[in-house]
């Protein structure tokens, strides 16, 4: 005859080797998917929050890695061009006059000026400044002539030796007679205001003006 099969209430829990194999086996189930289940709840749970926080700072870093090195690829062809770009930069400050060409320079201007017919009223060159590559003379000036005057002015101011630029600031061309404009054939104009021309720094006043430029934040970080 078949045994009888043991109902729950019939089981001793003091005594689960007399159990039948069936609840053992079942109970040995229940209790394994209990210990995994307490495994998941007290370690595996709070870690699931930290690896997808892992795997987001694994992307952002990869990111910045693949964008770095492709900066990193372009910076040899970069520095190549950036020195390319110094070089042609510097031929064309040489063009400019020199520190000691300088007061020849000014001299020329006025003496363009008057040969042109032009009646100098004030030609007073104003104090130096230096910049990075280059310094700049202020030149207040007041002029009277005539239209075509100016022109042959400004003509002759291009054909001198040296590269001559003439920035205007605050310059008013206006005709001398009352109500009159001007025109082709205006023969009474007074330009006013002032001028600035400019000279390269030799590599002494070079030095000494980057040396005397402040530091940026890139290089006090460094």
């Amino acid at each position: 005859m078949s045994q009888r099969k043991m109902s729950l209430k019939e089981l001793d829990f003091n005594n689960t080797g007399a159990w039948p194999r069936e609840w053992k086996i079942g109970f040995c189930v229940l209790l394994g998917v209990l210990i995994i289940g307490l495994t998941w709840w007290l370690f595996v749970r709070d870690k699931r929050a930290e690896l997808e926080a892992l795997v987001r700072t694994e992307t952002e870093l990869r990111g910045e890695y693949e964008t770095k090195r492709g900066r990193a690829s372009n910076l040899e062809p970069l520095k190549q061009q950036l020195a390319q770009m110094e070089q042609q930069l510097q031929q064309m400050l040489r063009q400019l006059p020199s520190k000691t060409e300088m007061p020849d320079l000014i001299v020329d201007i006025s003496q363009t000026a008057l040969a042109t017919g032009l009646a100098n009223e004030l030609f007073q060159p104003g104090t130096e400044t230096p910049k990075e590559f280059y310094a700049e003379k202020p030149i207040a000036l007041r002029m009277v002539g005539t239209y075509h005057q100016f022109g042959a002015f400004v003509s002759g101011v291009a054909s001198l030796p040296r590269v001559v630029i003439l920035t205007m600031h605050d310059i008013a061309l206006r005709p001398r007679a009352p109500n009159a404009t001007i025109t082709a054939n205006s023969q009474a104009l007074e330009l006013a205001g002032t001028v600035k021309t400019y000279r390269y720094l030799d590599e002494e006043e070079a030095a000494q003006q980057a040396a005397a430029q402040p530091a940026t934040p890139a290089q006090g970080a460094q």
